[in-house]
């Protein structure tokens, strides 16, 4: 590996160069080209696109649907590659791990393969093997990039579609913490552990002493896929009622636990036993309460048409990455709230309606956290998945139930609130006197500058400012005349037609300003009279 390192890198940058210059992205860049790229680029770069589908707050929606398809296509691992993994992990023979193990995957990606397995004591399990040097491969792979977009000056030709060096940035953060499998083993004892008292709802329980940061092992979950319908009918279950399970279970992980799962297709959801069972927990969302807060806050605003609360409350968690247009922000907010606002909450299609307010902070530049970014793939992703079992269940229905306890004040909680507020407000206006005293001190030393910024007022300045020169022309004309007057009453030489050379000349100059004052000021008027 580290012989051929350097050769490999080289061979490796000229592919990446060959394959940007083969579709010609300094022409230009649309979704689909932007999606074949990343695919033949590679599993890396597969990944990249996988994370930047799920970031509406950055990317336009054209891009994000497009990227959605993007599925990682790999070769699997061979057996062989399989064990050397394990048994330099366990640092032991796999043999005294596991009394059988499986050699054809159940599933391969670009980071890890999947194989059924037993352990020595008859546990019937799953292992999670991690590709040999992924890691350097990756680290490689993300190194080179950026010096492939600095090589082609990648950032300015796209630099309107999407900020390379920030996606970069994210995905390697992200890719790092996915590639220390110990961090889904802390997910799914975490999701396991929120659920344990639901009768309804479960997760494979983790084999914490065969789990390491490139193997994770944990129980076999068997049953039935939820989206194999017929399967479920033939054996008893209501579809009807497990999509409504289904549905109550998501949205109680996004609004009562902050925590929840982000790629709820079909194939990480199982039924055992009476039981939803969610498996495969690399990507998970993660809200923190602040966030929850403000995000508690925007649906009561939702449900009683407080638009001010909306945008404030959009403002509060989103980072403004440019100056923002606060009316026009305002308006697209408002404009917002009366297209859906005139159906009832249950009728709403609610991905669709997250999926908007994505697109409205794209076009403002307003960031949202990872955990919120998350929201509107994952809710996309949880629709298709309810529509396959029961076209009947909207989500939109389930939060209408969660709205009451959304849109209701809590007594006890206000008070508290405004006995804290208070407090506070007693103990500020204590420091105002010394404050203000300080203030002033400042402004007199000239240690403070004041910059006050009116949105909208360009125009009105701009119409200001030539009032203001118009008004300096005249006054020039005005004492240009005056100073002529006064010279052409002495006999100053040398004379022109009688007059004094100098009061000649600004007179005469006083003349063409005054023309030309006329004219600009007459063809301006008709000008604004067209429109």
């Amino acid at each position: 590996m580290k012989s051929t390192s350097k050769i490999s890198t080289r061979a490796r940058f000229m592919q990446i160069l060959r394959i940007l210059r083969k579709y010609q992205i300094r022409k230009g860049m649309d979704p689909v080209k932007f999606r074949r790229i990343l695919e033949d680029l590679g599993p890396t770069f597969v990944k990249i696109g996988q994370i930047m589908s799920t970031r509406q707050d950055m990317f336009s929606e054209r891009y994000c649907k497009e990227l959605m398809k993007l599925r990682s296509r790999v070769t699997p691992m061979s057996f062989d590659t399989v064990k050397e993994q394990i048994e330099k992990s366990y640092h032991k023979p796999m043999s005294e791990v596991f009394s059988s193990f499986e050699p054809i995957p159940l599933g391969s990606a670009s980071i890890a393969q999947v194989h059924e397995a037993t352990l020595r004591d008859g546990t019937r399990v799953v292992a999670k093997v991690q590709r040999p040097y992924i890691y350097e491969w990756m680290e490689r792979d993300v190194g080179l990039l950026r010096k492939a977009i600095r090589v082609l000056n990648l950032s300015d030709i796209v630099s309107s579609v999407v900020d390379l060096n920030m996606v970069i940035d994210e995905f390697w953060t992200a890719a790092k913490q996915e590639m220390d499998f110990t961090n889904e083993a802390a997910f799914a004892k975490r999701f396991r552990k929120t659920y344990e008292d639901c009768n309804f709802i479960d997760a494979p329980q983790i084999i914490d002493a065969f789990t390491t940061k490139e193997v994770l092992v944990m129980e076999y979950i068997d049953g039935y896929e939820i989206n194999d319908v017929h399967t479920l009918e033939k054996e008893g279950y209501d579809v009807k009622e497990i999509a409504d399970k289904l549905a109550y279970n998501y949205i109680s992980q996004i609004i009562e636990h902050g925590f929840f799962h982000a790629d709820p297709h079909s194939g990480n959801i199982r039924i055992r036993q009476d039981k939803i069972v969610w498996i495969d927990f690399g990507m998970m969302g993660i809200l923190e309460n602040r966030d929850r807060q403000i995000m508690k806050q925007a649906i009561r605003a939702l449900a009683l048409g407080d638009v001010a609360n909306v945008v404030d409350s959009i403002l509060a968690i989103g980072i403004v990455q440019k100056e923002i247009d606060y009316i026009a922000f305002t308006n697209a907010i408002e404009s917002f709230m009366a297209q859906y606002m005139s159906e009832s909450f249950a009728d709403m299609d609610l991905a669709k309606m997250v999926q908007d307010i994505f697109t409205i902070c794209h076009q403002f530049r307003i960031g949202l956290p990872k955990g919120i970014s998350m929201l509107a793939r994952s809710m996309m992703t949880m629709n298709g998945t309810l529509i396959d079992l029961d076209p009947t269940t909207s989500m939109a229905k389930i939060v209408s139930q969660h709205k009451a306890t959304l849109t209701q004040i809590d007594p006890s909680k206000e008070i508290q609130k405004t006995i804290k507020r208070s407090i506070e407000g007693i103990s500020r206006s204590l420091d105002l006197p010394v404050q203000t005293s300080d203030v002033l001190k400042l402004i007199q030393h000239g240690q403070i500058k004041v910059n006050l910024n009116l949105m909208g007022s360009e125009a009105p300045i701009a119409k200001i400012d030539r009032m203001v020169n118009r008004l300096i022309v005249c006054i020039l004309i005005a004492a240009l005349l005056v100073g002529s007057c006064l010279i052409c009453t002495t006999d100053m030489e040398p004379h022109i037609m009688g007059i004094p050379a100098i009061g000649f000349f600004m007179l005469l100059i006083a003349l063409v300003m005054s023309i030309w004052l006329f004219i600009k000021m007459f063809f301006l008027h008709r000008k604004n009279k067209a429109f």
